[in-house]
């Protein structure tokens, strides 16, 4: 029995089953009562079943199962009596998925015993003595995965079993840090889930609310967890009230999966709502009159029309792609909870059959009308979007190994286009139609790739919204009868001739064509219409039609083989249709000049133009028009033999001749392209024609892919007069599309004889005299293996011939060829991954799991030989060198270590890396240093490092220096802490450390080395518990003495320079901060506060560093006297500024030491001795005068803000506003990333002086600084950098609470939405007299020309490929316009003379704007132009402000009085003015640019935050 429980140490058993489970437990019930019958009070089986469960690692998933077992029959206390570390090692489970189910399994177990031990009040006080902290220290923790096992598997069952334990809980957490808010809602959560709905108290709402404004998105959730997880079937009033105030602050948040989580929140909240609803209106008359209360159908029908008119007041075109994108989601989540569309290939989720009832009584409201006017423009303006996301989880992207990029999933455009063509009627108007065809085929002729795609897009939408009055708006052939069950047809038709009129265009002119109308775009739109439409699969398989469809696809893959050879011809200068072409694509010099005659033939020039260091727009144009043209042709034959041949009566649409002529396209484009995306969209497209052709039953068709692949080892193999894989990227990729198309639930006889050919390839002997020019076969063969590698498709599949293809690797690493190492180098990179995976990144929120040596060699059991046998060949002194040596070393560092198995296959690779330790190059040593932590379990540490100790040389005996330096590199690796395993004991170490004491003389000058020495005194720091303390004081004494040597004035020891001397010092200075970190006594701090005044660059810099890495945090005490000492030489430092590299560290230093500690201004005080200022003058010098780099910049802008809190008075004047205007050059948009992020700290520290000082003396000096510093921290507040706007929002917090200092406590730092509000409302009660105020916040407001957008807009210029595209940046000029409208007219009221200037500067202008609305809208323009108005961002954003500033303009001259309007020349009065206002707003509503008069008060529109978290 013991053994079959101990197969599970070796981790390679996923778990012990329920059959060995249940004998065990079987076991120790017989062996219970035989020791009852007998009286046995000792019961040893016991203790060994506990000892030997005990000393597994944590990581071994079968010790927890006896532990479960043993727990009822000898308690919980003996348990934890056996193990203390146990609750530890549970923290640690809980972080690891698959251990995490058996640790809380244990947990309860150990909860259970102890509880049924007690009663009341002692049980949860027993509890909260082992397991309080616990559960405290997981649902605190940073760790998302951590967290959210304690919350899901530990804390109900707590609560369901002890409801004390949420009072002792709730005590943990009643702090304002984000680990308190994030545990505290887990909590409340989970206590509502336990014990039904609960009412929330007074001050449970207002933290709740705070939470909700928190900076981290994580506690947001966390609490709209809460919010929308309730039991019932309605939203409590104040929930409500959350809701309704949580939503806009949260539509533009940066992060992808904060939109997701957001829209599934919604989701249910939409759908107790409804439910809920329709429950009421069931058993009640439908027209019961509204708001009688909580759970009335009218709470259901308000809340949704408010979130669907939010929605669609966000989908404004310049609005950014955060806030459509989450617009979209939540109007997806609103048309399919509220909506009786059904949608059939959900399995689950419909609408209610009752649907109809509810969606009749909220129509008789006048609510819910989802398919409006303004609703269909303003998803048919998001439809011209260009704005992108690369997309992220949960969006399906490639596996990691692919070698194709993430494409551009779901952008604003298809989401628009799904939510039409899903829950829209099922035509468009057809007013709208005419206009959205010529839209459509103006967007496919543009040149630019993303109006095309656009083009694209709108030609897809338009198909399946089509009704009979569309199809007479397409050019087709009078005789063709037009009906609706054939308009597939007439659409592909349609495309398919503009598309041959353009390539007629290109072979004429390909200039021309390149520019007025590229092909890219019409192929996209045929392919999304051919592949992407539902009803054009089915109208495929109508037998009527099977002729149309065969004639329409015939010519469609021919005139793709048409356009293929026409642009590669091109760029080859191919001048006539009988040029022989090349196998291989031409050099980027043959295509320039190819390119450059095609534009003198265009242009009809006779002698070229000057060359340009930068690509001319002609040449961009011809190179976007092939590359992407290619890419459209791969993706969209790919598609088709994909939907045609697996389609039943659709096959016979592609004829064998078809499909032979597609398939030399790809090879065609594959072997002649160089574009690499190109090349991928075309193996795209290549392995989904390979998938379809090899899995259909027609052996014909499964010879196409055959064939191919054997032409392809040919050419491999064979003689050629240039190189294919160097100059040709698809030449690799035409092997992976093949192999990879194979069924991988069948046997891959292709991959199999691909491989084994590229093995026989590339073994083969190199010529004696090769050209270097060219690649050689064996070379063509290691690319195409990696190629292979790395592809996603293959999986497991290919790892059946991984260990040859590793012989191969390492085999030529050691070629004469250069191109064969560097090829075998790439093929062993790849190699090295597919084994062991990819790396975790520690963002991912949970500890790395590794693979182990064992569990590698089990799966992989003769690639074990392979590595030792390369290893045993290395040994130092040998004949050679190895070159594969350093590839095999890296390979075996990145593994983990395994369980101990004293005999396992891991110890042979013991002693070949232990003589490493030798070897002539540093590089070896090092990496056999680390390869050895994997090989070596834990608990065979000690004996090892003992060995190791015990062969270093005394005095005069040391025979290499090499491999004294290499044993104690591998001393230092296997003495350093890894992650996720356990220190050793100080006990276990203490042999060690006497070895170490008598070896003592590789410490002092007596050992000349200095690498030496210095690796001898890293491998004592990691031994501080186990030496004595005498040999520390020698330690000291020898540190003491050498660095004393350096000294000015002091004869060195060693007169010549010596390599490595520098490590040695900053090792030095190091250990002397970690020992005094560690010991935290006044002498040893003395000693490293000395060491920062010490004279020698690398002792100065080390202390430095050491502090920068954040290694003294552990030491209070260190840090205040490093503090101190930093702030007693800042002066000096700043006075002597040579090294701008020291001065950059020693400010960051110091600013690493002061910005989190409450205290700083008292130490500053007592050292700096009133000098402050003065340090604050000698840094504004340094960025004013010295021209620092973005680096020393900003550590100099963060030293002046925080030296600046100190304190300044009205003599000091010039000093501050100097340091604003430096603040407001940084926080320019257009300034480096590292400086706005200081420019916002600094608002953190000196911003906050400013106004607390402003704000608590009369200062009239300092209101302008207050302005402009708001201003900063608004223009922060919509920075593109999140961590901008982070640190932002922290100032806009610290100002609203009224804190001077950073991290006040009680202090909730908000998002940058909430951030933003509060300053604005600070602005107003703070600063709303003063005369600048308004003048201030003016500088928010855009000035754009309005009548020279339109006009723009109108003029009919040819397209520009460098036209600038539609920004995706984070800020809204319109939106924060509109956020500042409410403040600004509160401002008018409390100080309207202060609009006087304004007034008359601006007024006329917005007359003047309005005047051309009127006139401009007032009359019936182009359809087309109207579409374009639509979705310009530009234009759209120039009319929301214009609305802003002419509201305004009549607010002002209302507050002033009507007279100024005469004297200030506007010819109107507030009145006039307000009455125009309303026309021009109602004739721009009826086209669709602004909302109608009446929903200016929509949320979103005017009172919508505009910053992010």
């Amino acid at each position: 029995m013991g053994q079959c429980r101990g197969s599970g140490k070796t981790g390679e058993v996923e778990g012990v089953s329920e059959f060995i489970q249940s004998s065990f437990r079987l076991l120790l019930e017989i062996y219970h009562l035989e020791c009852q019958h007998f009286e046995d009070q000792e019961r040893p089986l016991y203790q060994q079943m506990l000892q030997r469960a005990v000393s597994m690692p944590w990581q071994i998933k079968a010790r927890y199962v006896p532990l479960c077992a043993l727990v009822p029959y000898m308690g919980s206390q003996q348990v934890l009596d056996a193990c203390p570390t146990l609750p530890q090692q549970l923290l640690s489970c809980l972080s690891t998925n698959h251990l995490c189910p058996v640790a809380a399994e244990l947990y309860r177990a150990l909860v259970r015993q102890q509880c049924s031990q007690e009663q009341g009040d002692v049980q949860a006080e027993l509890w909260a003595q082992h397991w309080l902290p616990l559960l405290s220290q997981a649902l605190r923790s940073p760790l998302p995965i951590l967290h959210s096992n304690a919350a899901n598997h530990l804390l109900p069952w707590t609560l369901r079993q002890l409801p004390a334990a949420g009072t002792l809980l709730a005590a943990q957490f009643d702090g304002v840090d984000t680990a308190a808010l994030r545990a505290w809602v887990s909590l409340l959560r989970v206590q509502r889930s336990t014990s039904g709905a609960m009412p929330l108290r007074a001050k449970a709402v207002a933290r709740l609310q705070s939470c909700l404004r928190a900076r981290e998105e994580g506690v947001r959730l966390a609490a709209l967890g809460l919010l929308c997880g309730g039991p019932g079937h309605s939203l409590t009033g104040t929930e409500e009230q959350l809701l309704r105030e949580f939503l806009p602050l949260n539509l533009n948040c940066h992060n992808s999966a904060f939109r997701q989580l957001l829209q599934a929140a919604l989701r249910k909240v939409l759908g107790r709502l409804r439910d809920g609803a329709l429950a009421r209106l069931r058993g009640k008359d439908p027209v019961e009159p509204r708001g009688e209360g909580v759970g009335q159908p009218a709470q259901a029908i308000d809340f949704v029309e408010w979130l669907l008119q939010l929605c669609i007041s966000s989908l404004t075109p310049w609005a950014n792609y955060q806030r459509k994108k989450t617009a979209l989601l939540l109007l997806t989540a609103i048309l399919e909870t509220c909506t009786d569309t059904w949608s059939p290939e959900r399995k689950k989720g419909q609408p209610p059959r009752t649907m109809a009832m509810l969606l009749g009584h909220a129509r008789q409201s006048g609510c819910w009308d989802f398919f409006s006017r303004p609703n269909l423009l303003a998803l048919l303006g998001c439809l011209q979007d260009s704005t992108n996301e690369v997309s992220a989880t949960p969006c399906p992207t490639p596996p990691p190994m692919s070698p194709f990029p993430p494409l551009l999933l779901w952008q604003i455009r298809d989401m628009a286009s799904e939510l039409l063509i899903r829950y829209f009627p099922a035509a468009f108007p057809e007013t709208l139609t005419p206009a959205l065809l010529q839209l459509a085929q103006d967007a496919l002729s543009s040149p630019r790739v993303q109006e095309a795609e656009a083009g694209a897009v709108l030609m897809k939408t338009i198909l399946q919204k089509s009704d009979s009055s569309t199809l007479k708006f397409l050019a087709l052939e009078a005789s063709t009868a037009q009906t609706l069950t054939n308009r597939s047809l007439y659409f592909a038709q349609h495309l398919l001739r503009v598309l041959q009129a353009q390539l007629a265009t290109a072979q004429q002119n390909l200039l021309q064509g390149a520019a007025m109308a590229p092909m890219h775009g019409v192929l996209a739109a045929l392919r999304r219409c051919l592949l992407q439409v539902p009803e054009v699969a089915t109208c495929m398989r109508a037998a009527e039609l099977a002729y149309g469809w065969q004639e329409l696809l015939s010519s469609l893959v021919g005139t793709t083989r048409d356009i293929t050879s026409l642009l590669l011809g091109a760029l080859q200068s191919q001048q006539g249709p009988g040029a022989e072409q090349q196998e291989a694509s031409p050099s980027f010099a043959d295509m320039g000049n190819a390119i450059g005659s095609l534009i003198m033939l265009g242009k009809g020039q006779q002698e070229e133009e000057e060359d340009s260091v930068l690509l001319s727009e002609e040449h961009s144009l011809i190179l976007t028009c092939c590359w992407v043209s290619v890419k459209e042709v791969g993706l969209l034959l790919g598609g088709l033999a994909e939907l045609l041949l697996s389609s039943p009566g659709a096959e016979h649409l592609l004829p064998l001749a078809s499909l032979q002529t597609a398939a030399a396209v790809f090879q065609e484009i594959l072997l002649r392209c160089r574009h690499w995306g190109a090349v991928e969209g075309c193996s795209m497209g290549f392995t989904k024609f390979c998938a379809a052709l090899l899995n259909h039953p027609d052996t014909e068709l499964q010879a196409i892919p055959q064939t191919i692949l054997d032409r392809g080892l040919e050419a491999l193999s064979g003689p050629r007069s240039s190189s294919i894989t160097r100059r040709a990227a698809g030449f690799p990729m035409l092997f992976l599309c093949i192999v990879s198309g194979e069924n991988p639930a069948q046997a891959r006889p292709l991959l199999t004889r691909c491989i084994q050919t590229l093995l026989a390839l590339a073994t083969m002997a190199l010529p004696q005299d090769w050209d270097q020019t060219l690649d050689l076969p064996q070379v063509c063969a290691l690319h195409v293996l990696q190629t292979l590698v790395r592809g996603a498709g293959l999986g497991t599949a290919l790892l059946r011939h991984a260990t040859p293809m590793v012989a191969l690797a390492l085999r030529g690493l050691g070629s004469p060829c250069w191109a064969m190492r560097n090829a075998a180098i790439q093929l062993f990179s790849a190699l090295t991954t597919r084994l062991l995976g990819q790396k975790q990144s520690s963002s991912e929120g949970c500890l790395v799991e590794g693979l182990s040596l064992p569990a590698f060699l089990g799966q992989h059991p003769q690639l074990g030989t392979v590595l030792l046998a390369e290893l045993g060949e290395a040994v130092p002194g040998g004949p050679h060198l190895r070159p594969a040596l350093h590839a095999i070393l890296t390979l075996l560092a990145q593994l983990q270590p395994g369980p101990d198995e004293p005999s396992g296959p891991s110890t042979h690779f013991l002693e070949p890396l232990l003589k490493l330790a030798g070897s002539p190059i540093y590089a070896v040593r090092a990496m056999a240093a680390k390869a050895l932590i994997p090989i070596v379990p834990l608990l065979q540490r000690p004996a090892l490092l003992l060995r190791l100790a015990q062969q270093l040389p005394a005095p005069g005996g040391v025979r290499s220096h090499n491999a004294l330096h290499g044993h104690l590199l591998q001393m230092r690796a296997l003495l350093a802490p890894t992650l996720g395993t356990d220190a050793l004991p100080a006990e276990a170490l203490h042999p060690v450390a006497l070895q170490l004491e008598a070896r003592g003389w590789l410490l002092g000058p007596a050992q000349r080395c200095p690498l030496v020495r210095a690796a001898f005194l890293q491998v004592l720091a990691l031994l501080p518990a186990s030496l004595s303390p005498g040999f520390t004081q020698s330690i000291w004494d020898a540190i003491s003495a050498e660095l004393g040597n350096l000294m000015p004035g002091r004869e060195p020891v060693c007169a010549e320079l010596q390599v490595g001397a520098a490590v040695l010092h900053q090792t030095m200075a190091r250990f002397a901060c970690s020992e005094a970190a560690r010991l935290a006594d006044s002498e040893s701090i003395h000693t490293v506060c000395s060491l920062l005044r010490h004279p020698h660059p690398d002792v100065h810099l080390a202390v430095l560093s050491w502090v920068t890495d954040g290694k003294g945090g552990e030491c209070e005490e260190l840090e205040r006297a490093l503090r101190l000492t930093l702030l007693e030489n800042l002066q000096s430092v700043l006075r002597d500024r040579g090294n701008k590299e020291f001065l950059r560290l020693y400010l960051e230093a110091l600013m690493h030491l002061c910005r989190n500690c409450p205290s700083w201004s008292q130490d500053a005080s007592q050292k700096l001795q009133g000098s402050a200022l003065v340090c604050v003058e000698m840094l504004l010098l340094v960025m004013e005068t010295e021209h620092p780099g973005p680096e020393l910049l900003s550590q100099a802008l963060c030293a002046a803000s925080l030296l600046l809190t100190m304190g300044f008075g009205d003599k000091d004047a010039l000093l501050v506003q100097r340091w604003c205007v430096i603040l407001e050059a940084c926080a320019q948009p257009a300034a480096d990333e590292v400086l706005r992020l200081a420019a916002a700290c600094s608002l953190q520290a000196a911003g906050t002086k400013v106004l607390q000082q402003c704000r608590g003396a009369a200062c009239p000096w300092l209101i302008p600084v207050a302005l402009r510093v708001i201003n900063v921290s608004i223009h922060l507040l919509q920075d593109e950098d999140p961590d901008v706007r982070h640190e932002a929002a922290g100032f806009a917090s610290l100002v609203q609470r009224g804190v001077g200092k950073p991290g006040g406590d009680g202090c909730i730092f908000v998002q940058g939405n909430v951030g933003l509000l509060g300053l604005l409302q600070l602005l107003l009660d703070e600063f709303g007299q003063h005369p600048e105020t308004f003048s201030s916040l003016l500088q928010h407001l855009p000035q754009p020309d309005l009548r020279a957008i339109v006009e723009d807009l109108e003029a009919d210029t040819p397209p520009s490929l460098y036209k600038e595209d539609e920004p995706n940046v984070f800020a809204e000029p319109a939106a924060l316009a509109q956020q500042l409208l409410p403040f600004l007219l509160q401002l008018l009221e409390k100080a309207p003379s202060s609009a006087l200037h304004w007034l008359q500067a601006a007024g006329p202008s917005v007359l003047r704007d309005l005047h051309y609305c009127q006139q401009r809208w007032s009359h019936e323009s182009s359809a087309l132009c109207w579409m374009k108005e639509l979705g310009c961002a530009v234009l759209r954003a120039a009319l929301a402000v214009l609305l802003v500033r002419a509201r305004l303009v009549a607010h002002a001259l209302r507050a002033l009085g009507e007279e100024h309007g005469a004297v200030l020349g506007l010819g109107c009065g507030a009145q006039e003015l307000e009455q125009e206002l309303v026309l021009v707003q109602g004739l721009l509503a009826e086209h669709g640019l602004a909302p109608a008069p009446q929903q200016n008060t929509v949320p979103g529109e005017l009172g919508e935050a505009h910053g992010d978290s």
